[in-house]
């Protein structure tokens, strides 16, 4: 179990760092998308482990033990902070939150209908 708190710890460290480097770069005082670099590097290093043939019993009780933790409370997180600021910067925050998200449903049901045309 340590070896895969280690892993994930290493991967949120290095997804932190990345993300306030972008921040920087973009000139922003914030961490831009640490938890998806953390995330992404966490698969990464996944595949990695597995491929070597190091992915044993401790690494997947370590990893899958603190992602179904991890994962779900950081995504809450994060969604919350993102609404608390959508509402506090206006209309067009909330606007470019919502827009997004009615058309990935219009994209959903073009898709579906292609995969199914019966129905």
């Amino acid at each position: 179990m340590i070896k895969g708190l280690a892993l994930l710890a290493a991967c949120f460290l290095l997804g932190m760092w990345c993300g306030a480097l972008l921040g920087t770069w973009l000139g922003i005082d914030a961490n831009v998308g640490g938890v998806g670099f953390a995330m992404a590097f966490l698969l990464l290093s996944k595949e990695y482990v597995t491929s070597k043939g190091w992915w044993n019993g401790e690494v997947a009780f370590g990893l899958d033990f603190w992602n179904k933790l991890y994962i779900p409370i950081v995504i809450a997180m994060a969604a919350s902070l993102n609404v608390k600021s959508a509402v506090s910067a206006g209309l067009l925050a909330l606007l470019a939150g919502t827009l997004p998200v009615l058309l990935a449903f219009g994209v959903v049901k073009i898709l579906l209908k292609q995969v199914n045309p019966e129905k």
